[in-house]
């Protein structure tokens, strides 16, 4: 009876025309399935909800349910389409299947920083061939993303020197494109969203993590991994929040203004700070007694060129289901070498 409530109330909330912030204020529910304090959260998704009530004078507003308290990261496309939260945080690799050509900013070796990555993959999620591909086609409209620097392999016992310690080690990924990286590895994927993975390394049934560093000290796992690896990139991840496409349509259009202006604003801010904040978090990891470990040049190189056909492995695979992952792949190696949004 709750969850029809719930249902009821927001098919209603979609079927009320929006008001002009001049006449009505307007309120927005953001939901995502980080914790409490979670950096990306402090980064990026506060400052933009702060920005975007400043640019429209107060009359825009945002009620915020952050730890999955109104749904797990697997389930934040269907309640963004669905009108149960305005505004969700929808990480492409959680539903791989509505948006396999996201994934494309999660390949291995692609770029070495964070900005990098991000203004690439921003440009096109919003105009080009994703923007037309994936967001439009699930009804939803990117408002602001991030995609984290280069993830590492976090392990709790076994320290990784070789191509060949890789072998075996069952490893959380998010999926996707992080699959095939570890099985070009010889690696084990176990695939799960990071707010399980604590529970699953404490417990023993894995080895380890892909892992962005950030995200290891936000998620409590500092007190249970002991080693990582620096040199090679084993791709990454997109953090990205999208507006309900039948939401975003009937908003007044200083409210579309306001909201573009404060996204265009948050993007090479958020990703400079990911960036900056990457030494200092290894700093205190360091000082929690986990290990970096730098791998060693022949490794390097032994482990760049078993992943260096992923990209096209996992685009042929794509094309094959009538999807556009060639294309993708062109448009976004072409954003990087050109700077992404620039």
């Amino acid at each position: 009876m709750k969850k029809n409530l719930v249902w009821a109330a927001a098919a209603f909330a979609l079927s009320v025309p929006v008001s002009t912030p001049s006449a009505q204020a307007l309120e927005l529910k953001v939901a995502d399935s980080f914790p409490a304090g979670h950096y990306l959260v402090r980064l990026m998704l506060k400052p933009w909800m702060d920005d975007v009530t400043k640019r429209t004078n107060g009359a825009v507003t945002f009620t915020y349910y952050p730890n999955q308290q109104i749904g797990k990261a697997a389930d934040m496309l269907r309640l963004t389409q669905s009108g149960v939260v305005d505004i969700g945080y929808i990480g492409p690799s959680y539903v791989s299947d509505k948006m396999p050509l996201s994934e494309v900013a999660q390949l291995p070796g692609a770029f070495d920083t964070s900005c990098q990555g991000t203004l690439a993959y921003w440009k096109t999620a919003r105009e080009g061939v994703l923007a037309k591909q994936e967001y439009a086609p699930n009804r939803i409209k990117l408002l602001m993303a991030v995609v984290l620097p280069p993830y590492q392999v976090w392990t709790a016992k076994a320290r990784v020197e070789t191509a060949k310690d890789m072998q075996g080690l069952k490893l959380r990924t998010t999926g996707g494109a992080q699959d095939l990286t570890l099985r070009a590895l010889s690696a084990v994927p176990v695939r799960m969203a990071a707010p399980d993975a604590y529970e699953s390394l404490s417990r023993g049934t894995m080895d380890g993590l892909l892992f962005p560093m950030e995200s290891v000290v936000a998620y409590g796992l500092d007190k249970l991994v002991k080693h990582a690896t620096e040199g090679v990139s084993f791709g990454s991840f997109i953090v990205a929040y999208s507006i309900n496409q039948s939401v975003w349509d009937k908003l007044p259009d200083d409210v579309k203004k306001a909201m573009n202006e404060a996204s265009d604003a948050i993007e090479p801010t958020v990703c400079a700070q990911v960036d900056k904040e990457t030494e200092t978090t290894k700093k205190h990891l360091q000082d929690e007694g986990v290990s970096f470990d730098p791998l060693p040049e022949a490794t390097r190189a032994e482990m760049k060129d078993k992943l260096k056909g992923v990209g096209q492995e996992w685009a042929s695979g794509l094309d094959s289901r009538g999807k556009q992952a060639s294309a993708a792949l062109k448009e976004f190696e072409g954003l990087l070498a050109s700077g992404g949004a620039k």
